[in-house]
């Protein structure tokens, strides 16, 4: 007679066979430009994917199997809707049935630069009365080191399950690059740090099934701290090169020729290049968070704050450049007609969040100026005084303006030399015209 065969009752070696086997249920809390992403990430796996969030229309659309963030393949996300992998609701309770939860909504800064929780303690309290074993919670929202642990080791020891043997709980950082062609959810490694040993085991072993690479770390603060670090990295680095600009100009030396030629160096050096301000979910805002956790700690963070101070004053500098190149032309700013190509904060994209575009237009509105947009891909924009549409970018609108200010880079679907031949005066922020110049361009162009 055969001997009987073993079945482990231990609640996680349960949920790690669901894993790979792929028949765990995967929810993910907030279907933005992070969640949307790694619902498809996680479908195309071949895990059945719940997709939860408050806005009617984005459940509405994905239960339709389409796309309304351009990182999702509308193809894709229908084949995943209709092969029944992927479906969305407005309704908590689906959580009650879910093997995997991901919170992936947005964490910004409030007015006074403190970090607003807001998102991920909803999507907490909508989890806490759901919470059963066999279950792995894991926060991507970006945050400070020790929020994970700070907001969910409560209610876990509320409900009465074990944790690291019923229930785990980890952090995993989005990397998502909006429009990024060669770095997808998929290839770019995926950092994971449990709240326990047993929570970065189980972490690591769902993402194992979805991406290339997994990087496991020591704790959910360290791979908190791993976000921070790596956008604020960026962001003094922007603010380097951003105060190197203004340098420049005062000394009447090309910046980008300057950028370039110290490219050269093989080692030692990474190039970063000047703009007219700092956008992005990210990197705008995750040293913020950095800075807030250690002023709790009476410490002050003094590269951070030098570098948000120089990366916000950027699109006040530029108004003032606008302003005195008008002047040049003996023409005040006020009155004068600017266009800013391109409102979204990095080329080729449709994310408006936290774009530079959108202080410099409301800078030179409040000089005077009579300003308009064009950006093939934000057909609107909302302030806080109107929602503006952008202007369709013909040969006439383009002679009328006073001054063309290039805001954002994009490089498909702008004729940047029709802008060149038409419009009078150009100040390129981001260099993108440079190598278009001819002995028959019309436009007088200034670079940043």
């Amino acid at each position: 007679m055969s001997a009987p065969v073993a079945v482990s009752t231990n609640p996680m070696e349960q949920l790690k066979e669901r894993f790979i086997t792929r028949t765990a249920k995967v929810g993910i809390i907030g279907m933005g430009y992070v969640g949307y992403p790694m619902a498809l990430l996680a479908a195309s796996a071949g895990f059945p994917v719940t997709g939860i969030d408050v806005d009617e229309n984005r459940v509405a659309a994905i239960n339709r199997g389409e796309s309304y963030i351009q990182d999702v393949p509308p193809d894709e996300a229908k084949r995943l809707h209709e092969a029944g992998l992927l479906r969305a609701t407005t309704e908590y309770g689906a959580i009650a049935d879910l093997d995997v939860v991901l919170i992936t909504v947005p964490t910004p800064l409030n007015k006074t630069g403190d970090p607003d929780m807001t998102h991920v303690i909803d999507a907490r309290e909508e989890v806490r009365p759901h919470l059963h074993a066999e279950m792995l919670i894991v926060l991507e929202s970006t945050t400070y080191p020790g929020t994970t642990e700070e907001l969910f080791l409560p209610i876990i020891e509320e409900s009465g399950l074990r944790l690291g043997t019923d229930i785990c709980v980890a952090f995993s950082p989005e990397r998502i690059d909006p429009g990024n062609p060669t770095w997808g959810p998929r290839n770019t490694p995926k950092v994971v740090g449990g709240v326990t040993p047993e929570g970065s085991e189980v972490a690591a072993l769902f993402y194992e099934q979805i991406v290339e690479r997994v990087v496991p770390v020591s704790s959910s603060s360290a791979a908190e701290m791993v976000k921070l670090y790596e956008n604020t990295f960026r962001a003094i680095n922007i603010a380097l090169v951003n105060e190197l600009a203004i340098i420049c100009h005062l000394l009447q030396v090309d910046v980008w020729e300057i950028v370039e030629a110290a490219g050269t160096k093989p080692f030692g050096f990474m190039a970063f290049y000047p703009g007219p301000g700092l956008g992005g979910h990210c990197i705008p805002v995750d040293p913020g968070y950095l800075a807030w956790k250690m002023r709790s700690l009476e410490y002050k963070t003094r590269f951070i704050d030098l570098a948000t101070e120089v990366n916000t004053q950027m699109p006040a500098w530029v108004a003032t450049r606008a302003a005195e190149l008008l002047n040049e032309e003996a023409k005040p700013i006020k009155g004068s007609k600017i266009l800013l190509l391109g409102m979204a904060y990095k080329n080729d994209i449709d994310d408006l969040r936290e774009s530079p575009a959108l202080d410099l237009f409301e800078l030179l509105r409040r000089r005077g100026a009579e300003v308009c947009f064009h950006d093939p891909y934000c057909p609107t924009v909302k302030f806080d005084h109107a929602v503006v549409q952008s202007r369709e970018m013909t040969p006439e609108l383009l002679a009328e303006q006073d001054l063309v200010i290039i805001t954002t880079g994009h490089k498909k679907r702008v004729d940047y030399h029709a802008v060149l031949q038409h419009a009078s005066l150009v100040f390129d922020t981001r260099n993108i015209t440079r190598n278009l110049l001819e002995d028959t361009t019309r436009a007088r162009v200034v670079f940043l």
